[in-house]
């Protein structure tokens, strides 16, 4: 017991803390680390993870200047821009503050048309990046009618949070005659702890508004479900992008 007690001092703090804090939280953490049963700190250390994920994140965003640096590092717009040919026209579902239409826009020569259901973002991407080829909306995927061509559908991180995805895939299919879907949704099997997580009851998604993370199963299972077929598929940073297209032999309406 002395030994797993000693072999859980893990936690480094660096400068610029000053080294009373440091040696304060260090005693705190220790102390409670000794004396927990294995689950009960596992559940404790996977929650503080996650406070301190969100916390990231916004510091992230606040240190990108309003974008978060993920953009730059995982460099996924550079996916969308590769499979999108000059003078396309474009459905970003979900554009958000509008970094993923305007490179695409910029980049690929094509035009965009970003959909988000938050005002506030709309108008925060209409004056961080406005673009000529770049029409910004406010609407809802989940209500709104669009019925106007586009030939290609991106949904980045987006799906995920939606219900009934395989029904509204196929509606777009029928409103909007895409040739082709980009999607970009989370892995569920990106880390070992994310099962461990949902073991213990504790908050394993990245984001509590989730509907589902991705198995490479359960994809597979959503898109044909929807009547797309995989034109190619890759694993980065912990989740799927994927190229698709409707089927060939879909109906319109098919269950």
């Amino acid at each position: 017991m002395a030994r797993m007690a000693s072999d859980r001092r893990f936690f480094v703090i660096k400068k610029p803390i000053s080294m009373s804090i440091k040696r304060l939280l260090l005693r705190i953490f220790n102390t409670i680390l000794d004396k927990l049963p294995p689950e009960q700190t596992l559940r404790l250390l996977f929650r503080l993870d996650r406070w301190l994920y969100y916390v990231q994140g916004k510091l992230a965003a606040a240190y990108g200047e309003g974008v978060h640096t993920k953009h730059r590092h995982m460099n996924y717009h550079r996916f969308f821009v590769q499979r999108i040919a000059q003078g396309e026209r474009v459905l970003d579902v979900g554009s958000n503050h509008g970094a993923v239409s305007y490179d695409i826009a910029e980049q690929a020569g094509a035009s965009v048309v970003g959909m988000e259901i938050n005002p506030v973002l709309v108008a925060e991407a209409r004056q961080r990046h406005p673009h000529p080829k770049v029409e910004y909306r406010v609407g809802d995927v989940l209500t709104d009618q669009i019925d106007e061509h586009f030939d290609v559908i991106i949904l980045s991180n987006v799906l995920e949070h939606l219900p009934q995805r395989p029904q509204l895939l196929r509606r777009l299919q029928e409103e909007t005659h895409p040739a082709r879907f980009l999607i970009r949704v989370p892995l569920f099997e990106r880390d070992w702890r994310v099962p461990l997580k949902q073991e213990l009851g504790v908050e394993w998604r990245l984001d509590p508004t989730h509907e589902i993370e991705y198995t490479l199963e359960s994809f597979a299972e959503e898109m044909a479900a929807a009547q797309l077929q995989l034109l190619h598929q890759e694993i980065r940073w912990g989740e799927i992008w994927a190229e698709l297209a409707p089927q060939a032999d879909a109906q319109p309406g098919q269950p």
